[in-house]
């Protein structure tokens, strides 16, 4: 018989698993889009704006989603686990193996088993996936911006490829001849300079760029001696390599540093870039301190509705509790960050938030498993007075 209960607890610890997985996924699916929307609008209006491809739109879009999967994991985790938890409760499954003698604790071995799924998968995320994600965008982003071409050839716009630069094409043909074309420079402030031409070509050389104009005109407005000269050309050649954006950050995000370097050579990394020991503390510890918060909201979501498995009333006060418990932990993380920036010495405090929950998942475990009934002493003081 202990062989066939052992049997029947893990199939019911596989079934549970599996639910917790499946809409797990759901609601992450869900949270991913709503924050990607919230973004790729923007994303396309840049680079589309720039000139870019739509390919380049999807490349940037997918090298993102490791970052927002990063900050969904632990809400789609909390939220499965008492989505699934509700409705084991509501169809009387849990009260089933309550009442064949199964403990709070063995039915939180699924919880457990799931949290440590998602803590998995946030390790590779934070780990691994991130910071290559992060460091392919920036170099993608460093091609984009270096793209000149890519910024001018829009038809039929006024674009604004620098400040203090207005360029205009109206037609480009199909072998690439740009048509009437405009280009006013205002950069310096001592003297604004306008070109036109009938036509125009772009023009490598190496590293550099320039639009070759033909048969048109230039104008200088010389503020200071409030003179305008006027010259016609029958060819033109305008080096617009400066008009890239040049200026490359050469110092990595913190977020795309390897877990790896940041735990063998913190010192080298704040002797040679923008990072104190305090932020490289924060950042390497956070990583390790997302994957445990992952098993304690997990924890949390499933141990709060079993303090209401057999209210009549439903669970939504415990399911209402457990969502302030997740804001408050969530709160605390901001709030331990905040010593360790200022004194590497005491990363030991970005583990609070999941030690603080990985706690409170226990004691309502246990209280679930031995329930205080202070309401007990009233009755058994009545029925004394009632026997005297």
């Amino acid at each position: 018989m202990a062989r066939s209960g052992g049997i029947a607890v893990s199939r019911f610890d596989r079934y549970v698993l599996s639910q917790y997985l499946l809409f797990f996924g759901f609601f992450a699916l869900i949270l991913v889009a709503v924050f990607w929307i919230n973004r790729a609008v923007v994303l396309f209006d840049r680079l589309i704006g720039d000139g870019q491809s739509a390919l380049v739109f999807l490349e940037f879009t997918a090298l993102a989603l490791p970052n927002l999967v990063r900050m969904v994991l632990p809400i789609a985790a909390f939220a499965s686990a008492v989505w699934v938890t509700n409705r084991l409760n509501s169809e009387s499954e849990l009260t089933v193996l309550s009442a064949t003698g199964t403990s709070p604790w063995q039915m939180a071995r699924p919880a457990l088993a799931f949290g440590i799924i998602t803590a998995l998968m946030m390790s590779a995320l934070t780990h691994f996936l991130l910071p290559a994600s992060i460091n392919q965008l920036k170099a993608r982003e460093s091609e984009v911006a270096r793209n000149v071409t890519a910024k001018l050839l829009s038809e039929g716009n006024f674009l604004h490829p620098a400040k203090g630069v207005t360029f205009y094409i109206r037609q480009i043909d199909l072998d690439g001849t740009l048509n009437d074309v405009f280009l006013s420079d205002r950069r310096n402030p001592e003297q604004t300079a306008l070109y036109t031409g009938t036509r125009a070509f772009l023009v490598r050389d190496q590293d550099r760029t320039h639009l070759v104009m033909v048969d048109g005109m230039a104008l200088r407005l010389d503020i200071d001696g409030r003179t305008l000269s006027t010259t016609a050309f029958t060819d033109f050649s305008y080096d617009i390599s400066a008009l890239a954006d040049k200026v490359e950050n050469k110092a990595r995000n913190i977020r795309a540093i390897p877990s790896l370097e940041l735990l063998t050579r913190p010192d080298q990394i704040a002797a040679h870039e923008p990072f104190s020991r305090g932020q490289l503390a924060e950042e390497l510890h956070l990583r390790f301190a997302r994957a445990l918060i992952c098993v304690a909201v997990a924890l949390i979501g499933f141990s709060s509705l079993m303090l209401g498995t057999f209210s009549r009333f439903g669970v939504w006060r415990q399911a209402l509790l457990a969502f302030v418990l997740l804001i408050f932990i969530e709160g605390l993380r901001g709030v331990v960050a905040e010593p360790v920036l200022g004194n590497a010495d005491l990363w030991p405090l970005i583990y609070l938030p999941s030690v603080v929950g990985l706690l409170i998942a226990t004691v309502f475990l246990q209280l679930a498993a031995q329930p205080i009934k202070l309401w007990n002493r009233r009755p058994r003081a009545a029925a004394t007075e009632a026997a005297q």
